[in-house]
């Protein structure tokens, strides 16, 4: 099979990146333009034809034209479904959740740039994905200044940056950055609950900083793929009254109090799905307790079990955003010790968590 030559799909690609403001950096657009991105996504890639069915590509089986312009498109492509399925296992549409998939290049080149790296850096790339960020970066530094997966523990880095989302950034990537160094990592797992959070390294082992913007990243286990019909768990087990909600889930659909929301349980599981009489749902659980709001006939109707109630935080921290004149994601701030991270937005105590370190 002979290969293509994509240098003009590349230079294209750079060209729409740059269009769209997410390709400052002179440098940064000379790798955009040297490192192919179609080796990246070997075994090949899923196209969505609607109704959760998918249409398997692969390099091998596709149209050359196809496949470049895939390749080089600035789009998140899926290349796992239920967790298991690649696009070379399969030769027709099939149906499934996805559950891996690659970064746009746009979201690629942001982070890259907004991490500061500069010549004579190093760099710990946690979780390298598909690799296609690893060559970015290695094409910009040097590929003896890059290293990949979790790293010598005793080395330190300028910089760090996480190529996947986590529920808090542990304090070990803290002790891989040189004081003054840079850790840039996707806080967040739930959907559309994701934040793009940049803090510095101290001399003291502590480190501080915000979120900067929002992620679409993923985490790097997925949870199981959401069933497209609710499970009605809080309904069947609720030892409560059903009750209507004080405050939309919908919300929920939205960065800043997504986040904010996760804050106050960061390892729950959230999911959003649609139930046996075609109405959405709401479900949030952790072990021994559930929460499900659905839309119903009487309105968004809440469903609790377990010794937390779990919707009750999530309303008074909705409410509490609310009341605050609905700040944007940017007003998170964090700080992080051994022994804790510490979130809050400034002015507002009841916007405040901790998660001490486990």
């Amino acid at each position: 099979m002979t290969t293509p030559d994509t240098a003009a799909a590349r230079r294209t690609l750079a060209d729409r990146l740059e269009a769209d403001g997410a390709l400052t950096s002179p440098a940064l657009r000379a790798a955009v333009e040297a490192v192919p991105r179609e080796p990246f996504l070997r075994p090949g890639v899923f196209v969505s034809t609607g109704r959760r069915r998918w249409r398997p590509v692969t390099e091998r089986g596709a149209d050359p034209a196809e496949w470049v312009e895939l390749a080089h498109s600035n789009r998140s492509l899926v290349t796992q479904l239920n967790g298991h399925l690649t696009a070379d296992q399969v030769s027709a549409p099939v149906r499934g959740f996805p559950t891996a998939s690659t970064t746009a290049p746009a979201a690629t080149v942001r982070m890259i740039d907004a991490l500061g790296a500069e010549d004579g850096h190093t760099v710990l790339e946690i979780g390298a994905g598909t690799g296609y960020s690893t060559a970015l970066l290695r094409h910009l530094l040097g590929e003896r200044n890059v290293t990949t997966a979790e790293g010598d523990p005793e080395v330190t880095h300028d910089r760090v940056i996480a190529t996947h989302a986590v529920r808090r950034i542990p304090h070990t990537w803290v002790r891989q950055t040189k004081p003054g160094g840079t850790i840039l990592a996707t806080v967040g797992t739930w959907p559309e609950g994701a934040g793009l959070a940049k803090v510095t390294v101290h001399a003291d082992g502590t480190a501080d900083g915000r979120i900067i913007g929002r992620s679409a990243l993923p985490p790097v286990r997925p949870d199981r793929p959401v069933p497209p019909v609710g499970n009605l768990t809080a309904r069947a087990a609720t030892t409560e009254p059903k009750r209507l909600a004080h405050v939309s889930p919908t919300l929920l659909n939205n960065p800043a109090p997504a986040i904010l929301a996760q804050l106050s349980f960061p390892d729950a599981k959230f999911t959003v799905s649609i139930g046996e009489d075609l109405e959405s749902i709401y479900c949030l659980s952790i072990p021994g307790s559930v929460a499900e709001v659905a839309d119903d006939t009487y309105g968004w109707t809440v469903h609790q079990s377990g010794p937390v109630a779990l919707w009750d935080e999530v309303e008074r921290i909705l409410t509490a955003w609310q009341e605050a004149g609905r700040p944007d994601l940017t007003a998170v701030r964090l700080r992080i010790t051994d022994r804790a991270t510490h979130y809050w937005v400034d002015g507002h105590p009841a916007l405040r968590w901790e998660h001490t370190t486990t």
